[in-house]
């Protein structure tokens, strides 16, 4: 009898043993966890865009409460880079080993400088916020672990142009644009767009700035004496909110249309009147708060973990949603968890809208570029109102 329990309770030791061999070559991995990494700007001046990494952690947080995924809590790590691809890369490299994956990893810059990270440390990148056109350049074997969900700035740029001269009358276009790829990428889709107008308009102005400035006095007349009658904005909130601001207080009276990465109605508190009438192209990826019926019921839910997202619902619910495509791939991964198996399990994902928000969403082994579409809307009275359904282009990789 002796012998039996001898054996038993060597038998279980092994089991035990073998379970925590298992969980230490997982990096990231035990039982009770999944440890979800975020690099993202939570000062310097593209800190609002950081609200989407809180976004992301107030959803985890509510997944948690739901019991979290096959016995799994999800552990969120989410350090400051300030927009400084140096700092962003340091981030990851601190992370590396100790994390399952990365999440939501925000700036060109940034994921320009990381892009090669994700392969040579087979760590999914699942969503991330910068110009797509960086994976599309990259060789297939190197895109196995990266999963992105957002607009490319040249489709959209292409989409607010032709929305211009249809809808708005647009005869002459003048560009604003953070001076790198970001605003550059914008430059081509709107010179796309102008060549197959035929003729209905042109540009007359590429104004570019520089992350560091922040007189753009200058700025605003040059887009004045270009004599636009249009103006179409790719920057951060705070170097929109200024450009408008130098626009109106010189009296020049330009429509202007933005990217969808000023589309949080904190424009508002940022730009002041300045902002009402305001175009913006919102992303398919996401929702709208206060116009469609999903996003409130999700930021509900994110207001009750995280109260100091009041009044920055947008771009939380941005955030929240790339936690959704985790956690979803996550679900389909199982419980044996691998990379490889978050990779199929990402691949999984079919015509699926997270919490029914956005457009559909696919991914698949051949495609990586899960939803590339937008939507028209306008700044009225303090909120942003949609004025079309979801335009989609075609997945660029």
């Amino acid at each position: 009898m002796n012998i039996k329990r001898t054996v038993l309770a060597l038998s279980m030791a092994l089991l035990l043993i073998g379970g925590a061999a298992w969980a230490a070559d997982v990096p990231g991995v035990t039982d009770t966890e999944v440890v979800i990494g975020c690099t993202t700007p939570l000062s310097g001046p593209a800190a609002l865009w950081g609200t989407t990494g809180m976004g992301m952690k107030a959803w985890a947080d509510y997944i948690n409460d739901q019991g979290g995924i096959h016995g799994r809590k999800i552990k969120f790590i989410m350090k400051d880079d300030a927009y400084n691809p140096t700092r962003g890369m340091a981030n990851l490299q601190e992370m590396k080993g100790s994390v399952f994956a990365v999440c939501g990893v925000l700036g060109t810059a940034i994921l320009n400088a990381s892009k090669d990270f994700y392969a040579e440390n087979k760590l999914p990148l699942i969503t991330a916020y910068a110009d797509i056109r960086i994976w599309q350049a990259m060789p297939r074997e190197k895109l196995k672990y990266v999963f992105i969900a957002y607009p490319d700035y040249g489709d959209e740029a292409e989409y607010l142009a032709k929305y211009a001269m249809e809808k708005l009358g647009a005869k002459k276009i003048a560009l604003f644009y953070q001076n790198d790829d970001y605003g550059k990428h914008a430059l081509e889709g709107l010179n796309k767009a102008l060549a197959e107008s035929s003729g209905k308009a042109q540009l007359v102005g590429a104004v570019p700035y520089e992350l560091s400035e922040r007189a753009l006095g200058n700025h605003a007349l040059k887009l004045k004496e270009s004599g636009a009658d249009t103006v179409l904005i790719y920057t951060t909130p705070t170097h929109g909110a200024l450009i408008l601001k130098e626009i109106h207080k010189i009296g020049y009276k330009p429509k202007a249309l933005t990217t969808f990465t000023l589309g949080d109605p904190i424009m508002y508190k940022l730009a002041g009147e300045a902002w009402e009438g305001t175009y913006i192209a919102l992303p398919g990826n996401s929702g709208l708060p206060g116009a469609d019926p999903e996003a409130d019921r999700v930021v509900d839910i994110l207001l009750k973990y995280d109260p100091s997202l009041k009044g920055k619902e947008y771009l939380a619910l941005f955030g929240a949603v790339s936690m959704m495509h985790a956690v979803e791939g996550l679900k389909n991964a199982g419980r044996d968890l691998t990379p490889e198996a978050l990779v199929k399990g990402m691949e999984m994902i079919k015509d699926w809208k997270p919490e029914g928000l956005g457009a559909p969403v696919t991914y698949g082994p051949d495609r990586r570029h899960g939803v590339n579409a937008s939507r028209m809307s306008q700044a009225k009275g303090g909120k942003h109102v949609p004025l079309e359904g979801f335009t989609i282009f075609k997945p660029r990789f």
